[in-house]
């Protein structure tokens, strides 16, 4: 059995259940192994949750270091970072909200390791913020509560975006661009075609979409 069906699993009932109230019977249930053999596979229940949302953030950081690389215009390299940002939850919503909700029931050294993962996906944006505001491209009282609120907008499709939905992910992506461009006081709201949309991929942890 593949390390990434035994995280879908895991994903889906920490995402239903939350992580405290996921025992390992369960997750073995959920994979049809008993529990030492899930055991050997993982190492033990917060061992896997440090694994999946490592690789969450991992994946998060490479996705958006690679969206934003090209070109020199502050505006355009936020642009690319918010839609990567946006499709990337909206992609793989469980997984995120996993990323995003249970770090706190990591151990202290664990939580510590995975925050400074999340620290280093979160100076991407703020890098470029601080750049966009320096050239005089970007205006806004305060570039740390401008970069949380574009950050936690992102965050949150993945509680709400359906595939079947109003809008496409690429109607959902520039409209968050845009969301972005008007926050920072920037005139061009459309940096970015929809053919220049990042287009992210499904992690091995997000489990089969049901929508």
């Amino acid at each position: 059995m593949e390390l990434g069906t035994v995280q879908q699993a895991a994903v889906s009932c920490f995402a239903q259940r939350g992580f405290a109230a996921t025992g390992i019977r369960e997750l073995g249930t959920a994979v049809g192994l008993n529990s030492a053999t899930l055991y050997h596979y993982v190492g033990g229940k917060e061992e896997l949750l440090v694994g999946i949302i490592k690789n969450c953030l991992n994946s998060m950081i490479d996705g958006a270091s690679h969206a934003s690389a090209a070109g020199a215009d502050p505006a355009r390299k936020l642009a690319l970072l918010v839609a990567f940002h946006v499709g990337f939850t909206a992609t793989n919503p469980k997984t995120s909200r996993v990323a995003e909700h249970e770090m706190r029931a990591l151990s202290t050294e664990n939580a510590a390791q995975m925050q400074a993962l999340r620290d280093s996906y979160e100076q991407l944006f703020a890098r470029v913020l601080q750049e966009g505001t320096a050239q005089g491209a970007f205006s806004t009282g305060d570039l740390g509560i401008a970069r949380l609120a574009m950050m936690e907008m992102g965050t949150g499709v993945s509680h709400w975006f359906r595939r079947d939905g109003r809008l496409s992910l690429p109607e959902v992506q520039l409209n968050f661009v845009a969301l972005a461009m008007r926050m920072l006081a920037v005139s061009n709201e459309s940096p970015l075609s929809r053919a220049e949309l990042p287009v992210p991929l499904v992690i091995a942890s997000e489990p089969e979409p049901k929508d």
